[in-house]
């Protein structure tokens, strides 16, 4: 079998479901779906039919499709609900004149994962609107071109969660548009997002699921239905391939039998194990903080003290990213001294290498 990693440094991923880094590693039992399908033709409907089967009894939902990914899913999703499964309307966009195109969310939502939020929404065609509380949405709502409102749980989001889903979601609801939420690393939390009220959920399969790349996308089904409608339009260079399909089927079907419980106390003592040694190296402190989404994990900060330590966070960060293994970390506090760390990605043993770089790296600051 030819070697497609020759010349490609590993990586441990001390980031956690970071797109630059591969976001994921997939399990044995996926990445045998994934080369089954590969050898095999298949009636690409039929397939995208028992996943979304397979979606809706996993979560509950009445529907589920599959489409490219995350971003592609928010783009789609805005086309479902201006356009909704209407051949003349989905094949006008991205030309969105004389439909509903206006989606509102809070100007906190408004991430950047790489992309920012808006362009994926610009994309169908729609204009998004940045409110910058939930009183000033709800007054936008009173307008007659709104085609959704968008809410985003992540920690990117500062303040999303929960109870800021479920108070949109009644606001669009009583204005009889419907609400969309990129929850995109939230599946372990799928029972709490369809509670809250949305008409459609987008998840990314290939974070924690581990599964290819590829977007889940569940709720109502006309809405849901109007998604894959899309895949003929403007999202037809978004489409899911055969494989990652059979791969999401896989990882869905390894979720069921996941004990979570013994998952959380792993990260635990990856967590602990990694506190014990930042403990040793001065002019480092370290923080837990509780995943603010309620996923059950923690992540650490590590504040470094450049008077101590020789180098500040942002130096840090570059010297990790430039070295074979690289280690990637959270940059986005480096401003504030701080890099962070998620270990679901390591595997116990890797964690212990991930400390000894560490280290490596203030002593020889």
């Amino acid at each position: 079998m030819p070697d497609t990693t020759a010349g490609l440094r590993r990586v441990l991923n001390a980031w956690g479901t970071a797109t630059p880094y591969g976001v994921s590693r997939s399990d044995a039992a996926v990445a045998q779906a994934v080369a089954q399908m590969l050898q095999r033709h298949v009636v690409m409907a039929e397939l995208q039919a028992l996943a979304g089967r397979r979606i809706a009894q996993w979560s509950g939902a009445q529907a589920g499709c599959i489409t490219h990914c995350t971003a592609a899913a928010i783009t789609l999703a805005v086309a479902a609900c201006m356009a909704g499964s209407e051949p003349r309307r989905m094949a006008q966009l991205p030309d969105s004149e004389g439909l509903k195109n206006r989606v509102l969310l809070l100007a906190a939502h408004a991430v950047n994962y790489g992309q920012a939020l808006t362009q994926a929404i610009r994309l169908a065609g729609a204009w998004p609107v940045l409110c910058p509380s939930a009183q000033a949405l709800q007054a936008a709502l009173a307008g007659s071109d709104v085609a959704c409102v968008l809410a985003v749980e992540s920690h990117l989001a500062p303040g999303s969660g929960s109870a800021v889903t479920r108070e949109l979601a009644a606001m669009a609801r009583a204005a009889g548009v419907p609400l969309v939420l990129d929850g995109a690393a939230q599946d372990g939390r799928i029972t709490d997002l369809l509670a809250s009220g949305a008409d459609l959920v987008l998840l990314s399969a290939q974070k924690y699921l581990r599964a290819p790349t590829a977007a889940i996308v569940l709720g109502r089904r006309a809405l849901v239905d109007a998604v894959d409608a899309q895949h003929a339009g403007i999202g037809r260079a978004m489409k899911p391939s055969k494989e990652a399909m059979a791969g999401v089927i896989a990882a869905l079907d390894l979720r069921g039998t996941m004990d979570r419980q013994a998952w959380l106390a792993e990260q635990q003592r990856k967590v602990d194990a990694l506190a014990a040694a930042a403990a040793q190296w001065p002019g480092v402190r370290t923080s837990r903080e509780a995943d603010p989404q309620g996923n059950g994990f923690e992540r650490v900060w590590l504040a470094i003290d450049p008077a101590v330590t020789g180098l500040d966070a942002a130096l840090l960060v570059q010297r990790l990213r430039s070295g074979d293994p690289v280690v990637a970390v959270a940059p986005h506090r480096a401003a504030q001294g701080q890099v962070g760390l998620e270990l679901t990605g390591l595997e116990e043993g890797e964690v212990q290498e991930l400390c000894a770089l560490l280290g490596r790296c203030f002593r020889l600051a």
